[in-house]
């Protein structure tokens, strides 16, 4: 029997060490069955997992979570916000409770259990993403600061296996291998220091991933405390890249990944007409994505303690990397890629994930706006003290009056429809010098474009005598 409640039933306190300082009714109930009580640690796992991300972010959540108490599954919302302490920090998170639902739970429901234990995981993790039956990317939601590169190249990624974007230490078999072996493997990932362990929970009826997989990655140390956590003043306006962009990620990467599902006909038999209308709601759901990413980046790159991270890189592993991530891309529109050829090398002073950055947001404006059957080249030089990359194409290209408003803020040059906000080569060039680099555009119509970014050279220290 399912009992239900979709008022505001209890409420809680959880104090900076974790422990459940205040609750009422249900809440306190939960507590108790799960093997804690009033004054103990929070005992249950999916709360646990929340008001450690409100904690982190500095933000009001509110989300659906599921417990058992042993004899009932759970299901409610859950409405957390994190309070300040006397000097700033972030201290408690006050817990609302609404839409309680309890049923009978059979503890040798094996699928049950299952649910409950990807539930955990996903709170817990710090990137999630949706897969298809082939382990291939259908969305991605990233929560650490050291998996943004990541998370960057698995976005511009979706369609490639998973496997393509983390490291396995002594695994040299062809990836992606199956998902049982998969399954709480270690791994690396660039970017990253932490060592990640990888669940791959499976999807759908009959044939354990016929739905396809929820992939979760978590590590079990954490990252250094953070400036998220800082304190604001009661009159600050809330940040879009702070504090709504993480909220509104999440439930458009559900309805991307649901509209896939659709679209790919996991779910079952679909007439062609539904399918496409699901493939519109997943190209809308990618445009939402990459118009917060930019706003996020815009936020970022106008304040005024914008600073990128320079150290020693290799321009043309930046490059092969991100002609890498967007090949399938250029494949579907019959473009062929022509990154630096092996054995060719620049080294620079910059950050690697600045350089990422632009070279994705160049190569793609490339791809979306080069006609079937032409060639993008990206080429490396060095003039004096700068090391050079171009980004060239074959399409259209632009007059003398559009190259010289093509960085503007918000410059989309008259095109609508095509998905851009006016924001990438604005917000590439800022960060282009804010490297003490620059970014450039030559062009002339119906011959392309060539796209420059310059940043400091680096000496090659093997050829420097001792």
């Amino acid at each position: 029997m399912t009992r239900a409640s979709n008022d505001h039933i209890a409420t809680g306190r959880v104090d900076a060490e974790g422990r459940l300082v205040a609750a009422d009714g249900p809440l306190l109930e939960l507590q108790r069955a799960c093997g804690g009580d009033l004054g103990d640690p929070l005992a249950i796992p999916a709360l646990i997992g929340l008001i450690a991300k409100a904690r982190e972010f500095g933000l009001r959540l509110a989300r659906p979570f599921e417990a058992v108490d042993g004899e009932r599954r759970i299901t409610a919302w859950a409405e957390l916000e994190p309070r300040m302490e006397v000097e700033g920090a972030l201290g408690f998170v006050d817990l609302s409770l609404s839409s309680w639902q309890a049923e009978d739970y059979d503890p040798e429901d094996d699928a049950a259990i299952r649910l409950l234990r990807r539930n955990v995981r996903r709170e817990l993790s710090d990137l999630t993403a949706r897969l298809d039956p082939q382990q291939r990317l259908l969305s991605v939601e990233v929560d650490a600061p050291d998996l943004t590169r990541a998370g960057l190249a698995m976005e511009a990624g979706v369609g490639r296996p998973w496997t393509d974007f983390v490291n396995f230490p002594g695994n040299s078999h062809e990836q992606p291998l199956h998902w049982r072996l998969l399954d709480g493997a270690e791994c690396t990932i660039e970017g990253s220091k932490r060592r990640w362990r990888a669940h791959l929970d499976p999807l759908g009826n009959g044939e354990p991933g016929s739905g396809g997989f929820l992939l979760s990655l978590s590590s079990e140390r954490s990252l250094p405390e953070s400036p998220l956590g800082e304190a604001r003043g009661p009159e600050e306006v809330p940040s879009l890249g702070r504090d709504l962009s993480p909220v509104l990620r999440q439930p458009i990467n559900r309805i991307i990944a649901n509209a896939e599902t659709i679209r790919t006909k996991l779910a079952g038999p679909l007439a062609a007409e539904y399918s496409d209308y699901a493939a519109d709601i997943a190209a809308a759901g990618q445009h939402l994505l990459s118009l917060i990413d930019d706003l996020s980046d815009l936020e970022v790159v106008e304040s005024d303690d914008f600073v990128t991270a320079p150290d020693r890189i290799e321009l043309a592993d930046v490059a092969r990397q991100a002609c890498g991530i967007l090949s399938v891309r250029a494949r579907e529109k019959g473009i062929q890629l022509a990154p630096p050829m092996a054995g060719e090398s620049q080294l620079a002073i910059a950050e690697f994930r600045r350089v990422l950055q632009i070279l994705i947001n160049l190569i793609g404006n490339a791809v979306r706006y080069s006609p079937s059957g032409s060639q993008i080249w990206v080429r490396l030089d060095r003039i004096g003290n700068r090391a050079i990359i171009c980004v060239a194409d074959q399409g259209q290209g632009l007059a003398p009056e559009q190259q010289e408003r093509v960085f503007d803020k918000f410059e989309r040059l008259g095109r609508s429809g095509d998905g851009g906000s006016g924001l990438g080569l604005y917000i590439s060039r800022r960060i282009a010098r804010a490297m003490d680099g620059d970014l450039t555009v030559e062009s002339a119509p119906g011959q392309g474009a060539r796209f420059t970014l310059s940043v400091p050279a680096a000496e090659d220290l093997r050829s420097e005598p001792r």
